[in-house]
């Protein structure tokens, strides 16, 4: 009987480099600011912004002319669950009023007050972002808030 030698086959795999489509730095395409005001501003619950997703959360910021004592409170809100909620007085109390890992900080003049919040990475939001302010004080004259966002 013959024998018969087993032939080893060699591949050869050629290296192809992954190719990126032209597109957005960080995924974050179409960069847009989104903005509501409330003029005057009455107690109560007010929604400035509401996105529908999916999307990427960038930053925004509250600005509140007027008030009694600072107890405004601005919550964000992605995708039903609570991000931020805070009041000016709290911001004010906790120290918050320059920049600082946790993305929160309140800035004011004489005549206005703002409340910034961008975090260190974008936030995706898959289905909703709200941006609401409730107004627990008189004499607030008028609030804008600001939201930066792009397309995921």
């Amino acid at each position: 009987m013959a024998r018969t030698r087993k032939t080893r086959k060699t591949r050869s795999i050629a290296y192809v480099p992954h190719r990126r489509e032209p597109g957005c730095a960080s995924g974050v395409c179409d960069p847009e600011r989104t903005q509501g005001l409330r003029a005057p501003a009455p107690q109560g619950n007010h929604l400035l912004v509401a996105l529908t997703g999916p999307g990427v959360f960038l930053g925004a910021a509250v600005s509140k002319q007027g008030g009694a004592n600072d107890l405004t409170f601005v919550t964000l809100d992605i995708d039903g669950r609570n991000v931020v909620n805070l009041s000016f007085a709290a911001a004010a109390n906790e120290g918050l009023t320059q920049q600082n890992p946790f993305g929160l900080v309140l800035v004011h003049s004489p005549a206005l007050k703002t409340m910034t919040m961008g975090f260190p990475t974008p936030l995706l939001y898959k289905r909703r972002l709200e941006l609401r302010v409730t107004v627990n004080e008189t004499n607030v004259v008028q609030i804008i808030g600001n939201v930066v966002h792009g397309a995921a």
